[in-house]
């Protein structure tokens, strides 16, 4: 009973992280800067693996008007505090991912990746350890599926989480 308490919980978590993440992605269609600034924490850690000037959620959250990339998700996934979102720009043969961090209903950091094969692992202690010694088991858990819309050869990277 207590497993699937434990369960439920985290299930409840990620949904509420997910919704908080969609929550974003509709503000940034509307450009609600109050909602996004809502969302998002004021210090908000951000890593960029990807070109330069691949560099549109940057631009987006800076209020650079130039900018006409919309971040649509084609698929959003939650594993505890971490959200993945995955999207494909058809007209730049772009694959993008975000990985965002959420802790009480704020976005506390984003790790974005372009045109990056990505796959995410999770870190746990293997339940047939012997003597007191941790062995640690990382299975793979989510695996992004757009690159292959990019029509060129990308590179891969794992994400722990």
């Amino acid at each position: 009973m207590t497993t699937e308490l434990a369960l439920s919980q985290e299930t409840l978590e990620e949904s509420f992280n997910k919704g908080v993440v969609t929550a974003l992605y509709d503000a940034l269609k509307l450009h609600d800067v109050g909602k996004i600034q809502e969302i998002l924490a004021a210090d908000l850690e951000w890593w960029f693996h990807g070109p330069p000037s691949h560099q549109f959620l940057m631009r987006v959250l800076t209020g650079d008007k130039e900018t006409q990339f919309r971040f649509v998700p084609h698929s959003i996934s939650a594993f505890g505090h971490v959200v993945l979102a995955e999207g494909f720009d058809q007209s730049r043969s772009i694959a993008w991912i975000h990985a965002w961090t959420v802790a009480d209903g704020i976005i506390t950091q984003v790790r974005e990746y372009f045109n990056t094969s990505l796959t995410v692992t999770r870190f746990g202690k293997s339940e047939n350890s012997d003597f007191g010694i941790a062995s640690l088991h990382c299975p793979s858990v989510w695996e992004s599926s757009l690159p292959d819309r990019v029509g060129k050869s990308v590179p891969g990277l794992v994400l722990a989480i």
